[in-house]
């Protein structure tokens, strides 16, 4: 429960200024103290004397009926409120082009440059930048766009001090609701931006803009490598397999049952004609290049709760797996976590409990490497570790993230309401081995695209420092 700081109690005028709310989310959230704190930097603006653009430059947009399609030539990629923390967008959902074009939606195109906030549902306030890959693509009405006026502020700059502490107690003390949060743009329209000299706000900017096209490349990279991996074992058509395209798995026969399952989803024609596609190279079982890494589920543990100061670790679930970066995940004692709780370099990791939905995590992949290994992670991972030195983890990653390889998984399913990943099938799962040479190249590519996303953080982190230190200098 949260209660106000004695030592900087809520005050009665404070109410008129709220709108006379008698929630107690903005007098105990921090926001009205910070917002007394940035009255002593010399100089702020308004948010929204600093946006130009739709309604002013904050807006979101109105409720309307989704129609999702597969073909690229009559759909846009769509951003959901979820999607917007991804850092691989590859799968985005795609929406009926002539929706998105037409005069009611047209204005929910993204623009490079912009901060998109989530403005509906129980983590209402999450903050993202719309880097330069982003152009193209609609977002929902649950996320509020900010689009900056160039000629008044930096794009980054504006971003970067919506990102830091001080903009996350100002936006999260402006949520409304109780079961459903909800931000609107009026909410936001005051909210107080601190203003310094032109050089200064140029550099944060400059580093920003350095960090969302690094993560475009990390997205671009392991595009690439997944293109290369299929194109160097011979396999081109697996770059685009037209899942939704082929009929449906209906009415077939299996001539030969396997006592491994009885499931009839498990054997798809769909998902056999893949696997008889990777089976037609030259190609090794997943279960023979993991026999001396590890080709598990995680251990189940009693979490710990710690801090970062007593040497506490964030624990990562499939929630913060794919995200940018995995901000708010709990917090453990390492001291009481087991060992196979954390990962060695280069671990693929496989979303492997849920449900196998078109929008879900179940079967995709990403890799732990760099700055991600020092964090914990839970069991719902499939662990996939080679065992071999000529079958690195970066190339197994290439084929992992590719939809080739998530149909596959999703045709080895077990369990009842959650499902998990069928542990003897994905052993047997052939995995074409290109020749050496190839291999190397496309684990370089890999290996550089999570370079670009740490390198991408650093950036990020050092904008948030200076402007931090640059606002508690000019608070006093």
């Amino acid at each position: 429960m949260k209660v106000t700081d004695l030592a900087n109690p809520v005050m009665s005028g404070w109410f008129a200024d709220q709108g006379l709310r008698l929630d107690a989310s903005p007098y105990v959230s921090g926001a009205l103290a910070m917002k007394e704190m940035l009255k002593r930097v010399p100089r702020t603006e308004p948010l929204a004397s600093l946006t130009s653009g739709h309604n002013g430059g904050i807006f979101n947009g109105p409720m309307f009926k989704r129609v999702y399609l597969t073909d690229p030539e009559h759909s846009v990629p769509f951003l959901g409120t979820k999607d917007m923390m991804t850092a691989d967008l590859t799968d985005l959902p795609r929406l009926r082009k002539s929706d998105a074009k037409s005069p009611a939606l047209s204005y929910l195109e993204l623009k490079p440059g912009m901060t998109l906030i989530s403005c509906s549902g129980f983590n209402a306030g999450r903050r993202a930048y719309v880097r330069p890959d982003l152009e193209g693509v609609w977002s929902s009405q649950d996320t509020l766009k900010v689009e900056p006026d160039p000629e008044r502020i930096k794009p980054g700059y504006l971003y970067t001090f919506l990102l830091s502490k001080f903009g996350e107690v100002l936006v999260r003390g402006s949520v409304y609701g109780s079961a459903v949060k909800h931000i609107e743009p009026h909410h936001i329209a005051g909210l107080p931006v601190p203003r310094f000299e032109e050089r200064f706000e140029e550099r944060i900017h400059q580093l920003a803009q350095r960090s969302a096209k690094l993560r475009a490349c990390h997205q671009a990279e392991l595009v690439a490598a997944t293109k290369d991996f299929f194109d160097s074992n011979g396999l081109p058509e697996m770059n685009s397999i037209g899942w939704h395209q082929q009929e449906r798995d209906l009415g077939f026969e299996v001539p030969q049952l396997s006592p491994l399952s009885l499931r009839a989803m498990n054997y798809g024609e769909r998902a056999q004609q893949l696997k008889h596609q990777l089976s037609s190279v030259p190609h090794r079982r997943l279960g023979e290049i993991c026999a001396a890494g590890q080709l598990r589920y995680g251990p189940i543990f009693k979490r710990v709760d710690s801090d970062y100061s007593h040497g506490g670790r964030l624990l990562v679930g499939q929630r913060q797996g794919w995200w940018i970066r995995p901000e708010d995940g709990r917090v453990i004692s390492p001291k009481h976590t087991p060992a196979g709780a954390f990962m060695t370099d280069e671990t693929v990791m496989v979303g492997g409990h849920g449900m196998p939905s078109e929008s879900g995590l179940f079967g995709r992949a990403t890799l732990v490497t760099g700055r991600w290994l020092k964090h914990a992670y839970s069991q719902d991972f499939l662990r996939v570790t080679s065992g071999t030195d000529d079958v690195s983890g970066a190339y197994l990653l290439s084929f992992f993230r590719s939809a080739a390889s998530l149909r596959l998984i999703r045709s080895m399913l077990t369990g009842g309401g959650q499902q998990s990943i069928h542990s003897e099938l994905v052993a047997r799962m052939p995995i074409p081995l290109a020749p050496p040479a190839d291999r190397a190249r496309i684990a370089a590519t890999v290996r550089y695209a999570y370079n670009c996303r740490d390198r991408a953080d650093v950036l990020e982190d050092k904008a948030l420092a200076l402007l931090t230190a640059a606002i508690e200098e000019a608070a006093g």
